[in-house]
């Protein structure tokens, strides 16, 4: 958990934004990878570890907003 809060919210933010998008041509690998999994098409191991390493800073980017969010609620 302190891990997760050393790292300071605009370089995880920009981290999990790049990597959302990239490449940005022809199409985000996050968003073939979202098809294939739907799709049921995710099936090599190398789509599955793409798949993880552009969703990983998206999550932790979200549990973090949601930590600061309830930490905000418990002070006030």
């Amino acid at each position: 958990m302190n891990v997760l809060n050393r790292i300071p919210m605009l370089w995880l933010a920009l981290a999990a934004g790049w990597l959302a998008v990239a490449p940005i041509w022809p199409e985000p690998h996050l968003v073939e990878k979202l098809r294939m999994l739907f799709a049921g098409t995710l099936v090599r191991p190398l789509d599955m570890f793409d798949l993880l390493l552009h969703t990983t800073p998206l999550l932790l980017l979200a549990w973090r907003v949601l930590r600061w969010s309830r930490l905000r609620k418990s002070q006030s």
